[in-house]
């Protein structure tokens, strides 16, 4: 019988999953009191951030409640508008709170269905009615709901699992036989763009998101308060509501790689109202909150309510997106196998992504980013999204947890194809002023004084980067700048926003524009390359003409420093690890310390993984291999070799077009829709010489995933760097051509733009420098501009 009846129960959750909307109201329930003393201006401004809040949280309203929103907030009558929001939102609404001018606080029940998910979080709404115009936060409480486990971070993890010696469960945390009662957690989501407060406004809605251990019919007494002692006479502060917790399904997912083999793969799983699954707000590592996929590998599993599902399927930038409808019986367990494709494989060809510059902890990570996740929850994510080589680094507002994880070498966890090594990003440190550092291939990650000790705190570093990246080259690391656009952007009017008007920059590339250097990306790069102390820039996490025209400039004045790809997970970017990546080349099997190496070298191109640019060369000189020199004996034309390929969907999406359309200063920075022609499937192939496109050799290629053998001829007059890019996509490491055994000495302005520029950078970092340390940089950056006055003098062009 109590089968019989939950699959009842099942039938009736399915049926309200294939209709949006249908699980909203309550059968019988009776319309809540519609409060008209509100204007309508603050009140729309404030329903529109809970919208937007619930399509984050991945339970958006239904479309006709989006719809008829949408309406309400544009009503030309502000008493209709008024009214018209309320009965938007008011059918998920799961409790009426009303606070009386003396502040004290009653609750009714609300309309919505009172239906929660087995180990699963539901959303809805908190109608508040706000008399007294307090704003104070809104807090929930009640009998059932259970003490949340806390590991040594202090994160919560609710019914979880976590190590038992760095958490008291439940049950040691309540009385004797008050554990069966306590199946309910509850939050109030206060995070952006809702306020942590109430507003004051005489009428808001709230959210709140409740989670339940059990299944079945279960009662719990909610009530909310606004600080002590405002609770209601006569417990009118909270509710009985019975609940319908309905059971979840173990979903077991068979994930196959393009070869059939077992692999791990990004799944986004959505019921037929638009809501993801698990509830994004409250995961808990290794699935992120700030994502709305998971990663999981062959035969894991995921727990869901009986009903339809939407799964949209992948495995990083080299997949194509897939995506199925799929239906999860009423069972204890349920598999479903799912096919992965690839349009193209580098690492069969010998090039290995990876992604030099992620984080475990900071920015968006978690309640504790001081400490942040473990390396178990990171490998899992690098997996997910097949990069091939991932770079963790720790840095300032994590330093002293995560730096346990640093071994000098490649973490237990990698395998022979993806591998996984902790390394430093010097961020929050005293230098971070002069440009953020990416420290790789370390054997100490205590910075060193020549003939001194390692330091023990933050505050023992440099405070100017030359002496850090010394260290780490003295080593035998890999180092570079990260985020390297921050503080070059080519600012040639700065605009008025409170007058209207917009800032102006260059779009010119490479162009002459001196930039502001104030802030954390590559600004003393021009200073350090000179005294050879930086290995590669790095590129495809800011605006590309921030970061290639420093680059370039620097090129044209013969210094041989290589790009890099990075994503800065999940600080400039949370989406994913390996956003931006480098293809590095790697003959036999994957090493760490020669695939950095390789690096170093620039026997690589970066890119966002949806452009390839393969087996680049100039005449027969291999990218990256002999020093990348070409020697001419005289001036000619040479011959370029490249496998090149690219992938667009064959009709391009809103997203897509929109995305093509944007400011090259918007996000995202590097995407092949940008690099789009018009609206066909073509993108274009340029070949580069000291900066500048040559037009006889652009071609127009296909972006249908095919792999093209393509052959230019350009000619070379003066010795010079050559390199290819698709742009915004994909970029290769210079082939320099040395012709007549003359350095490369392409640009007299080039030349002069790096001299003022460090001037420019002087002005900014000098106050920030410390005092026992300005003698030595103030020399430094005069040596460096020493050098730069004598290559502009041996320059013999513009």
């Amino acid at each position: 019988m109590n089968r019989i009846l939950r699959r009842i129960r099942h039938a009736a959750s399915f049926l309200a999953l294939l209709v949006p909307g249908i699980a909203g109201v309550r059968a019988g329930a009776a319309e809540l009191p519609l409060v008209t003393d509100v204007e309508l201006q603050p009140l729309a401004s404030q329903a529109q951030r809970v919208s937007e809040a619930l399509k984050f949280l991945g339970a958006p309203l239904d479309p006709a409640a989006q719809q008829a929103l949408d309406a309400a907030v544009k009503a030309t009558d502000p008493a209709q508008g008024v009214r018209n929001i309320q009965k938007a939102l008011d059918p998920h609404v799961i409790a009426f709170v009303q606070i009386n001018p003396e502040s004290r606080v009653k609750v009714a029940i609300g309309p919505a269905q009172p239906e929660l998910q087995e180990q699963g979080w539901r959303t809805f709404l908190v109608k508040v009615e706000n008399e007294a115009g307090v704003t104070a936060p809104l807090h929930p409480e009640s009998p059932n709901a259970a003490p949340l486990y806390r590991g040594s971070s202090g994160s919560p993890d609710p019914f979880g699992k976590v190590d038992p010696k760095k958490a008291q469960p439940p049950e040691k945390l309540v009385k004797p036989g008050d554990v069966s009662q306590r199946f309910l957690d509850m939050v109030m989501f206060d995070s952006q763009p809702i306020t942590k407060t109430l507003s004051g406004l005489r009428l808001e809605y709230r959210i709140i998101q409740l989670y339940t251990r059990d299944t079945g019919k279960r009662e719990a007494l909610i009530g909310f308060n606004i600080g002590q002692g405002t609770q209601d006479i006569g417990f009118r502060n909270a509710v009985p509501i019975l609940f319908d917790c309905v059971p979840s399904t173990e979903l077991v997912l068979g994930v196959l790689d393009d070869d059939g083999k077992p692999t791990f793969a990004s799944f986004i799983v959505r019921d037929k109202a638009g809501r993801v699954y698990p509830s994004p707000a409250r995961r808990l590592a290794p699935d992120f909150f700030f994502h709305p996929q998971i990663y999981r590998g062959d035969n894991e599993s995921v727990h869901l309510p009986p009903g339809k599902y939407d799964v949209v399927y992948t495995r990083g930038p080299e997949y194509l997106i897939e995506r199925r409808t799929i239906d999860v019986p009423d069972s204890v367990s349920h598999k479903e196998t799912f096919h992965l494709k690839r349009w193209i494989h580098p690492a069969k060809l010998g090039w290995y992504s990876g992604d030099h510059h992620v984080h475990a902890a900071g920015c968006a990570h978690y309640e504790s980013p001081m400490e942040g996740v473990l390396p178990k929850d990171m490998m899992r994510h690098i997996l997910g999204e097949d990069l091939n080589v991932g770079c963790v680094l720790s840095w300032g507002p994590c330093w002293y947890f995560q730096k346990q994880f640093f071994e000098g070498k490649v973490h237990e966890l990698s395998t022979p194809e993806y591998l996984m090594r902790y390394d430093v990003e010097v961020s929050g440190f005293p230098s971070s002023h002069a440009g953020h550092l990416c420290l790789l291939r370390l054997k100490e990650d205590d910075y060193t004084p020549p003939g001194g000790k390692p330091t023990t705190r933050i505050e023992e570093w440099p405070s100017w980067d030359l002496p850090v990246l010394r260290w780490g080259k003295d080593q035998g690391g890999v180092v570079g700048f990260s985020h390297s656009g921050w503080g070059l952007a080519p600012i040639i009017e700065r605009g008025d926003p409170q007058k209207g008007i917009a800032r102006k920059v260059s779009h010119d590339l490479p162009n002459y524009v001196i930039p502001p250097m104030d802030g954390i990306g590559a600004n003393e790069y021009l200073v350090d390359v000179a005294h050879d102390t930086c290995d590669f820039i790095s590129s495809v996490d800011t605006p590309y003409v921030y970061e290639l025209n420093i680059w370039y400039h620097t090129l044209n004045c013969g210094f041989r420093a290589r790009v890099s790809g990075e994503t800065d997970f999940p600080c400039i970017y949370g989406e994913r690890v390996g956003l931006g990546r480098v293809y590095v080349k790697q003959d036999g099997p994957l090493d760490f310390d020669r695939w950095t190496e390789q690096i170093r070298a620039g026997r690589s191109y970066v890119g966002d993984g949806r452009s390839h640019l393969i087996d680049f060369r100039v005449n027969d000189r291999d990218m990256g291999t002999e020093a990348s020199e070409l020697r001419l004996d005289e001036p000619g034309t040479v011959k370029i070799h490249v496998k090149a390929a690219a992938y667009l969907p064959e009709q391009q999406t809103p997203e897509g077009k929109t995305i093509q359309q944007r400011s090259y200063e918007e996000k995202p920075y590097w995407d092949i829709e940008r690099a789009r022609i018009a609206d066909s499937r073509k993108v274009p192939l340029e070949v580069v010489v000291n900066g500048r496109p040559v037009a006889a050799a652009r071609r127009e290629i296909v972006a249908d995933g095919t792999l093209r053998e393509i052959e230019l001829e350009v000619p070379i007059e003066r010795s010079s760097w050559v390199a290819l890019r698709i742009l915004p996509s994909s970029h290769t490491n210079p082939v320099f051509v040395v012709v007549a055994d003359k350095p490369i000495r392409a640009s007299r302005r080039s030349a002069d733009w790096c001299i003022r520029s460090i001037d420019q950078c002087w002005s900014q970092k000098e106050p920030r420098i410390r005092d026992t340390e300005k003698a030595d940089a103030r020399a430094a950056y005069d040596q460096a501009k020493a050098i730069y006055r004598k290559i502009l003098g041996e320059s013999e062009v513009e």
